[in-house]
């Protein structure tokens, strides 16, 4: 049985659905403010390109949302969550070179989270100019979202709590508004039919601006994926019914009040704002900005979590992650906060106007999507999926994903370049991180602990060495239970020699699950050796400290071992020796040996850990209790030393 079945999270009800709503569909939610206004770009109103435009969204919500995202990819679940970092961790061990989709969707995914908010806020708050043409939103735009962006760090359970009722007044507006103005140009549900959309799409003459405009209906599509954990498929299948037909709804109004106005110039008209009567528009404009701050929430909410992740598979320099609430998955990653609060104000620095953003946005998320196809390609291969129906899926959202980001590519010019350039800066971040580490692995050099057996028995007890600590902790990344890194051997014996009545190996297992705190006792030597090896979930908080010590009370607790200080006055009253840990960093003192790639990623990594946490903070360990020793990684040899010695 998954975890998701067991924790009830994939259950069908009516508080999973309002979850749903609340955080899963804030972003493909608040598409109906800036669609159409991208499709006609200011233009003429053509009847024709109604229709197309249209078509063109119905069956790109139908093929791309709801077939692939809602039928297919949530099936693609990691013990109950999703995300395509959690979907890379289902298919790794299939090939190495997955890594690259996972980094680019991972790295995507955060650019698109600092144009969201910049967009929707803008095209919600925009409506005000429908009162005042000269009306400053600018201000008001960069206000809210300086707010939202200072109030993380205190935590959004409280106000998450109304995120569901409130966008369910949002989708019931939206699709009310929609439906009362289908009926003044009812022809406009002839756009079901795909005939229109594959016209429009082969004679229009613009037609790869046209699909970029397009796809701005799906840009939330990936959410519903990610965010599976929070409210389970089930929920998240069911609560799409409404959102679609509430979209589809709104939609098709925005295309009959189009059609009543063939011919005339878009301008600055916004049909979102258009089909709501007068008396509605204040308080319309009013559920908007309420709405697009909802999708803003998600969106940044999203981010954190994928940092999280991201640091727990080694792909993001170890950072701060608080917990600002009891609420469960609630993050908060004060340095992705920055860089996403700074990514928004230049986004609004540069573009001013959602109408300029509408040019930028889709390029970078459409690239998440064709990473996420890729992964799914491999997970049906790991299921024994029938390959021909693996083929039919990657031959058609191939081609459509494919299709669309030709259309996204036009924007570069436009200003997608501005989301490019961050996708690309995060990706170098993460893949250089990533990176770094395999090539410091490929150098590190492992030694059979038992050979060590007899020495670090004798050390124990030899009293003419000063006693190091009572208890002494070495985080070790060896695998294997008999192995151990030469370094740590070199910091017991050679290094100032280190006496301890007991030596502990402690190693951190990340499971490719998202949940799961396990560990393992092995007795190397009865009482005086002991390795622990943690397996813990990826979404899980690495506070080793705390899961140490937890894991010494039980054994002390089940008569496995005794902490207490061997120190006579402190024996005589049976109270328990220090712990120190120690961490070994490990650092290159002759990186001509590497090739001019791995030079420049070590270059990078040595930059990154500069803005990172240490590891014992990365860890959770508490640094009164650390001993930090810097260990080279490759010792130059003497071999073509020439030196001359005089008598």
């Amino acid at each position: 049985m998954s975890s998701d079945s067991k924790n009830g999270i994939n259950r069908l009800s009516a508080a999973g659905l309002l979850i749903s709503l609340g955080i899963i569909f804030g972003d493909i939610g608040t598409s109906p403010l800036y669609v159409f206004k991208a499709i006609f770009n200011q233009g003429l109103i053509q009847k024709d390109l109604v229709f197309g435009g249209l078509s063109c969204v119905f069956w790109t919500l139908t093929l791309q949302t709801t077939i692939k995202y809602v039928l297919i990819t949530l099936n693609a679940d990691n013990k109950g969550e999703g995300g395509i970092l959690s979907l890379y961790s289902l298919v790794k061990r299939k090939s190495k070179w997955l890594i690259i989709p996972a980094i680019i969707g991972a790295s995507t995914l955060l650019a698109d989270g600092m144009i969201t908010p910049a967009i929707t806020i803008s095209s919600a708050i925009e409506g005000l100019a429908i009162y005042n043409p000269n009306f400053p939103t600018v201000p008001i735009v960069i206000a809210i979202i300086s707010l939202l962006f200072l109030i993380q760090r205190f935590g959004t359970s409280i106000v998450g709590r109304l995120f569901g009722p409130l966008m369910l007044i949002w989708f019931s507006t939206i699709g009310v508004l929609g439906f009362s103005y289908i009926g003044q140009a009812p022809e406009v549900l002839k756009a079901i039919n795909p005939i229109y959309a594959i016209e429009t799409l082969i004679n229009h003459p613009n037609a790869l601006l046209l699909i970029g405009a397009i796809f701005l209906c799906t840009t939330g599509a990936e959410a519903l994926y990610s965010d599976m954990g929070h409210a389970g498929k089930k929920n998240i299948r069911v609560s799409w019914i409404f959102v679609k037909i509430a979209l589809i709804l709104n939609y098709f109004g925005q295309g009959a009040w189009l059609i009543i106005h063939e011919g005339q110039a878009m301008g600055e008209q916004n049909p979102f704002y258009a089909i709501m009567p007068d008396w509605f528009l204040f308080c319309g404009i009013t559920i908007a900005s309420i709405a697009a701050i909802i999708a803003s929430q998600a969106m940044i909410s999203g981010s954190f979590t994928l940092i999280a992740e991201a640091v727990r598979l080694n792909i993001w320099p170890k950072v701060t992650i608080r917990y600002p609430s009891d609420q469960k998955g609630q993050l908060y990653v004060p340095s992705i906060n920055i860089i996403l609060y700074i990514g928004c104000l230049i986004i609004i620095a540069i573009f001013q106007k959602s109408v300029n953003m509408e040019a930028a946005y889709g390029l970078a998320i459409n690239l998440t999507f064709i990473a996420t196809s890729t992964l799914l390609i491999f997970f049906m291969l790991r299921k024994r999926v029938n390959k021909i129906w693996i083929f039919l899926f990657a031959l058609i959202y191939f081609s459509i994903e494919l299709t669309f980001l030709l259309g996204n590519i036009v924007k570069i010019k436009h200003g997608g370049w501005v989301t490019l350039l961050l996708a690309t800066t995060i990706f170098v971040i993460m893949f250089a991180w990533y990176k770094a580490r395999k090539i410091k692995n490929k150098h590190v050099r492992f030694i059979n602990i038992k050979d060590y057996y007899p020495i670090i028995s004798e050390l124990s007890e030899d009293r003419s060495i000063p006693t190091f600590a009572s208890q002494l902790v070495y985080l070790t990344s060896a695998n294997a239970i008999h192995e151990i890194e030469a370094k740590i051997i070199y910091s017991i014996l050679n290094k100032k020699p280190k006496r301890a009545d007991v030596y502990w190996f402690v190693h951190v297992d990340v499971t490719d699950s998202p949940h799961g705190r396990n560990y393992v006792v092995n007795q190397l030597i009865p009482n005086k050796l002991i390795r622990i090896d943690f397996k813990l979930g990826f979404r899980e908080e690495q506070k080793i400290s705390l899961l140490f010590r937890k894991v010494v009370e039980d054994m002390v607790a089940n008569g496995e071992i005794d902490i207490t200080s061997q120190y006579e006055t402190l024996k005589k009253h049976k109270i328990p020796g220090d712990f120190n840990f120690v961490v070994l960093e490990k650092i290159f003192t002759k990186t001509s040996d590497l090739s001019w790639r791995d030079r420049i990623i070590m270059e990078c990594y040595r930059l990154l850990k500069y803005f990172g946490l240490s590891e014992e903070k990365g860890f959770g360990l508490d640094s009164s209790f650390v001993t930090l020793e810097r260990v080279p990684l490759n010792i130059p040899n003497t071999e073509n030393i020439k030196i001359n010695r005089l008598s």
